[in-house]
């Protein structure tokens, strides 16, 4: 299938605007390059309440956001994504409400510490402690953990952590466009979108991001990194998995969901044949994003009902 018009002519106004790529700048820059989408994708839905507040972790504290709708039914966890690197609360603001009314759950959105100021196993450990303070602070609703691309990879160890360690239970992960193998740097969607015109994440990018978040070549093996990687998959929490074609991702994505399968973990997978990576945060500029966040949120809705059923 074709890109999607709505994805070419986003990736035709960046190439026009000639701002420099991510290996190219220092990280505080492109953070800075990295925010000027915040005001594209532009404000979400009013949510009940939301509210900043602050996660302990080990050395310090992190910021995090609530978006709790009325009688919010669960409790999401959502780590965003940015290569470990880049992006912020603000940066998928608008995405995490339009999942709190849809899903009719609390999103507790968390700004992690970002490499490579704060290498792994950093932002995960903070991950984990903001997933364990959730798990006390609404003890009596289900939990579910969610993350896209970076965020999705820590989502993944995160649960297969949940299952290894006693908890917390989760009703569900979601994995959106996940990286979950460092060594699939020459998959089939990496030599075919990792650079070109149709992709807004590039095999650069992905090897700037792995260079800022891990400190030894050792650790592309270790399943806390590559959770693709890890012995089994059996006993891990129902999962949703979103995986976009034009995206040097997509088979690390599609490798995750088809092994969770068949080691026996329920799994629904959405492809999205025509569409980017990055393109779930795109609420307001993609239709797809715009159709995908609402689904992914009534199917959190559903299993959180059955899990309470």
């Amino acid at each position: 299938m074709p890109l999607h018009p709505q994805a070419r002519q986003f990736l035709d106004t960046i190439e026009a605007a000639g701002l420099p790529t991510l290996p190219e700048l220092s990280p505080p820059d492109g953070r800075a390059q990295a925010a000027i989408l915040n005001d594209i994708v532009g404000p979400g839905p009013e949510v009940a309440v939301v509210e900043n507040f602050t996660i302990d972790v080990d050395g310090g504290s992190i910021a995090a956001r609530r978006y709790e709708p009325a009688e919010a039914a669960a409790t999401i966890l959502w780590i965003h994504g940015g290569g470990w690197t880049i992006c912020d609360l603000d940066s998928h603001d608008a995405m995490c409400r339009v999942l709190a009314n849809a899903s009719s759950c609390r999103v507790i959105a968390v700004d992690y510490r970002l490499a490579p100021e704060h290498p792994f196993p950093i932002p995960l450990e903070d991950c984990w402690a903001a997933l364990r303070w959730a798990a006390e602070q609404y003890e009596h609703q289900p939990l579910v953990l969610g993350g896209d691309s970076a965020g999705g990879n820590m989502t993944a160890v995160l649960a297969q952590r949940a299952r290894d360690r006693g908890g917390p239970e989760l009703a569900l992960q979601v994995l959106v466009y996940p990286a979950t193998d460092f060594t699939m740097n020459d998959s089939p969607s990496m030599q075919a979108y990792g650079s070109g015109p149709e992709t807004f994440l590039t095999r650069a990018e992905m090897e700037w991001f792995e260079a800022n978040y891990i400190t030894d070549e050792a650790q592309r093996e270790d399943p806390e990194v590559s959770p693709l990687k890890a012995q089994s998959l059996s006993g891990l929490s129902p999962a949703i998995v979103v995986t976009a074609r034009y995206d040097p991702l997509c088979d690390q994505g599609v490798a995750y969901a088809e092994r969770l399968s068949a080691e026996g973990v329920a799994v629904t997978h959405h492809h999205y044949d025509d569409q980017i990576h990055a393109f779930f945060g795109f609420v307001n500029l993609f239709d797809s994003a715009n159709e995908a966040v609402p689904k992914v949120g009534r199917e959190i809705h559903d299993a959180v009902a059955s899990a309470v059923a």
